[in-house]
């Protein structure tokens, strides 16, 4: 909820600036921030004065106690981020934080939608190909791979799989074929992104036979790489694993209709696990939508179930819940 309030303490910030300067603060932010701050600004009806002073004052705090502060920001950053998330989290998030122009021509493709981003990547070596989809979000990875032919998404889920780290000319060599359509920036360092652990998100967000086309297609190659994903993958049944109080945690941030759709999808167990951690009368209600909602598409309920499984990710970054892959002790 905290992160809530702080976004709605942005938006009310922004809006009080006024145009030109929310439009200048906004060219500083990620995609996915831009969409977060403009849903909130959307959603604002009337704000009472009192509420706004409040936020301006914070804010001016805030920035007062900022500027008086002086330290090495570099060390600062990836101390917070390293205590906060730990190494491996941490690594991958100061790299694109302290390192913002070494693939700005590649992160120009965070905010086309990806059709657009499939279209113009898919004649690539599947090599390049995978090289790129490692630097965007997992679930735009996944939405991109999808418009793929099969050869293909299969081909490059397992480059991406195999993918241990990307050498500096390389980066650079492909940074420079994406400034021909974009812009961006040469100076790079050694980026360790790929693996195991990234192919199994990736999937996660992906339609179910499609995620199985990739696996056995991975196990043809290599049956040892292809159990290693699936132990790092979390899926809707997993939910499963979740203790109650996680279960109940993750109640309060679903809508209804969402888990009506999510549910039509679940196996008994799953569902009488949801039941279990609901009110009786909640409990009732949801078995009766359940039993009067007629016949759903797969698509629509593996959309709901993905969207559950992003507030149960959320849930985990924040240290509110605690899940883990099958297959080892490493917690996300």
């Amino acid at each position: 909820m905290a992160d809530d309030d702080g976004v709605e303490k942005s938006a009310i910030l922004l809006i009080s600036l006024g145009e030109d300067y929310a439009a200048e603060v906004l060219k500083h932010l990620g995609p996915k921030e831009v969409q977060k701050l403009g849903r909130a600004m959307a959603t604002l009806q009337s704000v009472p004065r009192t509420r706004v002073e409040e936020v301006l004052s914070e804010f001016q705090q805030t920035a007062e106690e900022s500027a008086a502060v002086h330290t090495d920001t570099d060390a600062y950053v990836r101390a917070v981020l390293t205590k906060a998330l730990g190494d491996d989290k941490a690594a991958n998030l100061i790299s694109r934080i302290l390192q913002p122009g070494d693939t700005n021509g590649i992160e120009g493709l965070r905010w086309m939608d990806a059709p657009t981003v499939a279209e113009l990547i898919k004649n690539e070596h599947p090599q390049i190909i995978a090289t790129i989809l490692v630097h965007l979000a997992h679930d735009h990875t996944s939405d991109i791979l999808n418009q793929f032919t099969e050869r293909l998404r299969n081909d490059v889920i397992l480059r991406i799989a195999t993918l241990e780290g990307i050498q500096p000319e390389a980066l650079r060599e492909l940074n420079d074929v994406m400034l021909r359509l974009l812009s961006g920036s040469a100076n790079v360092k050694r980026s360790a992104l790929g693996g195991v652990r990234t192919v199994a998100e990736i999937l996660n967000f992906m339609g179910s036979t499609n995620e199985t086309s990739v696996v056995d297609s991975i196990r043809e190659y290599d049956p040892d790489l292809a159990q290693k994903i699936l132990d790092e993958m979390f899926v809707f049944e997993n939910l499963l694993d979740l203790d109650d109080r996680a279960i109940q945690l993750l109640l309060r941030e679903i809508q209804s209709e969402s888990l009506i759709l999510a549910m039509k999808g679940a196996t008994e167990v799953l569902r009488e696990k949801i039941f279990k951690n609901m009110s009786q009368r909640a409990s009732e209600m949801l078995r009766e939508d359940l039993d009067s909602r007629g016949p759903v598409r797969l698509s629509e309920v593996e959309a709901e179930q993905k969207e559950i499984l992003k507030i149960v990710r959320r849930l985990a970054d924040e240290g509110q819940v605690v899940i883990g892959g099958a297959g080892g002790e490493d917690m996300v």
